[in-house]
């Protein structure tokens, strides 16, 4: 399952998917490595889709071989989101300070989520794991 954690800049996505896949011992896959490995920090609205659409190439692949693929990045419209096709979805709606004032004009809070964290705590990760297993056991029992 491709697991998507979004939200604005600084706001807590990679510490929380570090501690998710790490429990899960799962690949994480990190929005500004991967733009670091591409050397493309171009954050038009075509880059941030082809940062997108990147996300998804290597989540599909490494969800082939692991039951989760944890991805965390910003993922700020519909369409960026539309690309990923997330099988869950954590929005980290907290309140940290974010100093990219483009992002947040574009930010579109998502409409649809699995989990929304506002004040981030370690109970948190216990329940979205909770939620992540129940997922996963509803879709067996459907197969």
């Amino acid at each position: 399952m491709k697991v998507l954690i979004m939200g604005l800049p600084n706001s807590g996505k990679t510490f929380l998917a570090k501690k998710i896949a790490e429990i899960l011992k799962v690949p994480n896959i990190n929005a500004d490595a991967l733009r670091q490995m591409c050397n493309d920090w171009e954050f038009s609205e075509a880059g941030r889709e082809r940062q997108s659409e990147r996300m998804a190439m290597i989540a599909n692949y490494e969800n082939q071989r692991n039951d989760y693929v944890i991805c965390d990045f910003v993922c700020p419209t519909r369409k960026t989101r539309e690309i990923f096709k997330a099988g869950f979805v954590i929005w980290m709606d907290t309140s940290r300070p974010c100093k990219y004032p483009d992002t947040i004009k574009i930010f579109e809070n998502p409409k649809k989520f699995d989990y929304r964290v506002t004040a981030f705590d370690d109970a948190d990760v216990e329940k979205i794991i909770i939620k992540l297993l129940e997922r996963k056991n509803t879709k067996i029992r459907k197969s």
